[in-house]
């Protein structure tokens, strides 16, 4: 059977009109695969993505408070410049101070630095430079006895915020009352208890303090 020229035509174009939407699908699947690719960051920035060891906000004269269950505040923390870091939630400070404040009638005690670090968690405040704590005199007044003003300083501080408690391994020198006592190891602070522990070798001299000499 011999076919004509235009029934050749007529079959050729049928073919052509029936492949058509599959063509057509075939070339809109490879536009949109081009253009998602051409769309899509490189592998580099999708790495950069991953939380980095940067600042992500920084403040100014900045104030973290930690409040107990009765509404009170425990402590406070202030900064001239707190820088807050993505990857972990750390923050440096510069210029830190930070205030415990204990039982009501209780001297607040006031630790600061030149430079500071605190963890995620807000537990650990790592205080560097020109570290000083102070507690100012306090008279007796009900349950509370009388303590001395307090003033020690060292080249580092470390603040167990939750214990209430301030250490150091460095080199110390503490000023209680008309006593100073220097430690080559460092002490640690207990403000729930009231308490002073020196390591390493200590020397120095005690006075008898004014509120002992009035009992």
């Amino acid at each position: 059977m011999k076919f004509t020229s235009r029934q050749i035509y007529q079959v050729t174009v049928r073919g052509l009109l029936r492949t058509l939407p599959f063509l057509l699908m075939g070339s809109l699947t490879l536009a949109t695969f081009w253009l998602v690719k051409r769309s899509s960051p490189p592998e580099a920035l999708l790495l950069a993505r991953v939380p980095q060891h940067v600042p992500d906000y920084i403040l100014k004269n900045a104030s973290l408070s930690n409040l107990n269950e009765l509404g009170q505040t425990k402590y406070r923390i202030l900064g001239k410049k707190l820088t807050h870091y993505e990857d972990d939630a750390s923050m440096d400070l510069e210029l830190p101070r930070m205030r415990a404040f204990q039982a009501q009638g209780s001297a607040p005690v006031t630790v600061k630095a030149d430079r500071g670090h605190i963890d995620g968690d807000l537990t650990i405040l790592d205080l560097f430079g020109n570290g000083e704590i102070f507690r100012p005199a306090q008279e007796a007044s009900g349950d509370l006895k009388a303590s001395p003003r307090l003033l020690a300083r060292s080249s580092f501080f470390q603040a167990l915020i939750n214990e209430d408690i301030v250490r150091t391994d460095k080199p110390l020198e503490l000023q209680q009352g008309m006593s100073i006592m220097n430690s080559t190891g460092g002490g640690t602070f207990n403000n729930v208890q009231q308490s002073v522990t020196l390591t390493g070798q200590v020397r120095g001299r005690i006075e008898p303090s004014e509120q002992r000499g009035r009992n």
